[in-house]
């Protein structure tokens, strides 16, 4: 067991963050050799004289750094050599001088979507621990093909859930368990267009990887532009809409109250169904939670969810919540495709409901993705001023607008270069607006925030660091730059 010596600067504050980057210093100096093990969180917080917590972020940072490992039964160790956690998620590395984009050297750490969480923090202890107790409990019987909407104990936990978190209206046996958001929309769509292929009004901007599964599905899209309200309910037109209301993607905007009600009104004057997506509902960082609009309207709105950002879009574990007559269609879609989804999941998903394992997991998330949105923020903020920075209030993604000509694409593929997970909103939009980027923090730890942004100004002035930074392009025409309907 190491005998660590921390110093910690009481009048300073960020005790937390003084233990990890003392840690930090002493493995990448070598007194903490890797396989070291440290002390306990309780022990160590004794020695320092704080509170466990404090010393379980730490230690809980620099786990999610690759720096420590924590397992079970063995407690917390500098990362061993060799060991997949050393692999798994490089350092950031930023070359001090600019190179072409297209030969960098850095190591990205980062997803291709912007909207990925960092699965380094994918609870794995808890999730084995779930998936041991579903194998030593559930009978042989449970393991065979079964109700392709779902085990019931999982729909029962989810429609708690769903009721205690986000105020929904749901019954167990109106949630059907689906492999993911995007298999939950095509069940839907392919339901609703039994009789006619539906007009589905959808966001402007919109996830270009939506729009193709939509047209497959059945659907003939309306565009509906987005403004600093959310949907522009005034201008809805077709049989029904898909609306991401909690934090709308790309631009991050909440659907505001009396957008809210219009939209119930609209739906209910022409008897047209709301599909909700209830996107980046989980993480919210500086208001309060927003309801689902399934709450108020349990027979007009299909609420559809995913663990893909809360735990891991590998698990391929999402939900339906319908009405009783549509979910009985679903449910029988749901069997005529694929028979439903992998049964231990379900189980395994059900106990860590149960058990509160989810709920912990989103608490300490919401505090790491936190951190790490504060110091992508304050590192634009002091290298990039002039780029504005948008619906940062939840999710994992921040939307910046960028000056009038500038160029998106290169934007992003520079921030893709550096390491950090970018794309242009251009390909999201319909209708003309000004530049802007998706950028996400997920995957971009907060001590290397400020070395990316720095990283990025400097290949986009094509000088030092500290140059004034120049655009990527000749200004746009101001019809084409200046005006939009995303604000």
């Amino acid at each position: 067991m190491a005998d660590l010596h921390i110093h910690i600067n009481r009048d300073k504050g960020g005790i937390a963050g003084q233990i990890a980057s003392e840690l930090r210093d002493s493995i990448r100096g070598g007194r903490l050799a890797p396989g070291t093990r440290l002390p306990a969180t309780r022990d160590l917080a004794t020695d320092l004289q704080v509170s466990r917590g404090v010393v379980v972020e730490a230690y809980e940072q620099l786990v999610a750094e690759g720096f420590l490992v924590s397992r079970v039964g063995v407690g917390t160790q500098v990362t061993p050599k060799n060991s997949p956690v050393t692999t798994r998620r490089p350092p950031l590395a930023v070359p001090l001088r600019a190179e072409p984009v297209g030969r960098s050297t850095a190591s990205p750490y980062y997803g291709h979507r912007p909207t990925s969480p960092d699965l380094g923090h994918f609870p794995r202890e808890r999730w084995l621990a779930a998936v041991r107790h579903v194998l030593a409990t559930v009978p042989s019987d449970a393991l065979d093909y079964g109700d392709p909407g779902g085990v019931p104990e999982l729909r029962e936990e989810l429609a708690g859930y769903l009721r205690r978190v986000r105020a929904a209206d749901v019954r167990p046996e109106n949630v059907v368990i689906v492999g993911g958001v995007a298999q939950g929309l095509s069940l839907v769509l392919h339901v609703l267009s039994q009789h006619r292929a539906p007009r589905l009004a959808v966001e402007d901007p919109t996830s270009h990887r939506q729009v193709p599964l939509l047209r497959r599905a059945g659907a003939h899209l309306v565009r509906v532009p987005v403004d600093e309200e959310g949907l522009d309910v005034r201008r809805l037109s077709g049989d029904a809409v898909l609306v991401t209301p909690a934090h709308q993607y790309p631009t991050g905007v909440v659907l505001s109250p009396s957008r809210r009600a219009a939209l119930m009104e609209w739906a209910a004057a022409g008897n047209r169904v709301i599909l909700e997506d209830d996107y980046d509902a989980e993480f919210r960082f500086d208001r309060d939670p927003v309801g689902c609009l399934q709450g108020l309207a349990p027979d007009r709105v299909i609420l559809s969810g995913s663990v893909s950002k809360a735990l891991a879009p590998g698990l391929r574990m999402g939900w339906v919540a319908a009405p009783a007559e549509l979910a009985g269609a679903i449910r029988r879609a749901r069997g005529e495709q694929d028979l439903g989804s992998p049964v231990i999941d379900q189980y395994a998903l059900a106990h860590f409901l149960r058990t509160g394992g989810y709920d912990k997991h989103l608490r300490r998330m919401r505090r790491e993705y936190r951190r790490r949105r504060d110091a992508l923020v304050a590192a634009l903020a002091a290298e990039l001023p002039e780029v504005q920075v948008k619906g940062i209030e939840a999710g994992l993604h921040a939307y910046l607008e960028l000056p009038g000509g500038w160029d998106e694409h290169e934007v992003a593929r520079i921030a893709q270069a550096i390491g950090v997970s970018a794309e242009p909103v251009g390909p999201m939009r319909e209708a003309p607006g000004p530049p802007a980027v998706v950028v996400g923090f997920a995957r971009l730890p907060a001590h290397k925030a400020a070395e990316a942004v720095r990283g990025i100004k400097s290949r986009l002035s094509g000088q030092s660091a500290g140059m004034p930074l120049r655009p990527c392009t000749a200004p746009r025409p101001a019809s084409a730059g200046t005006r939009g309907p995303v604000r």
